[in-house]
């Protein structure tokens, strides 16, 4: 018997995770998947879960903020990790211990996405290296500000965070149905 390799959706779509269509995916199964996955496994200080949606909503506003000249990248980073409404967030330890089939589903996954939604399947690297350093300084606030790091640590294991990167920037702890609503207005407004 082979073993089911698809997902369904609360759209209905059947997500073949193993050769994901773009025709399969949503935005409301993204953004309501996005809310309901828990950053750093759940193990954060606070009444609600931290969302990769929240996550990429704090995201997305750092690469704007760092790069007001590449608007039209700013959708790139909302989706920077898009494939987790499927995959789940895992932390860094253990995508190493998992190895490279994590990777294969994940890089399968964001190229259905960015089609998807009409970016290009491999982003350029200039933009995936400054998406990836949005990414690492709402990483570095959210150890320090709900994980539990102290900012030692969080220098030593992300990267150090300064200051001025990280002013006028807070991690936000909201029910997922909240964080829904606004992922999905954000998409809206930048397409």
């Amino acid at each position: 018997m082979m073993q089911r390799a698809w997902q369904r959706m609360l759209s209905g779509r059947r997500l073949d995770l193993l050769d994901p269509s773009p025709l399969d995916i949503e935005i409301e199964d993204i953004a309501h998947g996005l809310s309901f996955v828990a950053r750093w496994n759940g193990q954060t200080r606070g009444d609600h879960a931290y969302s990769v949606a929240e996550h990429s909503l704090l995201v997305e506003q750092i690469f704007a903020r760092d790069n007001p000249g590449m608007a039209e990248w700013r959708l790139a980073a909302l989706l920077h990790d898009a494939p987790e409404y499927v995959i789940g967030d895992m932390i860094s330890p253990v995508k190493a211990a998992v190895g490279s089939g994590y990777a294969d589903l994940d890089t399968r996954l964001t190229a259905a996405v960015h089609q998807r939604f009409g970016l290009p399947a491999r982003l350029p690297a200039d933009v995936k290296r400054r998406i990836k350093a949005a990414d690492k300084i709402s990483a570095w606030l959210e150890a320090v500000e709900i994980a539990g790091f102290t900012a030692a640590e969080a220098d030593r294991l992300i990267g150090r965070c300064t200051l001025g990167a990280r002013e006028g920037l807070a991690i936000r702890l909201r029910p997922a149905s909240e964080v829904r609503a606004d992922f999905i207005a954000r998409f809206q407004s930048l397409t």
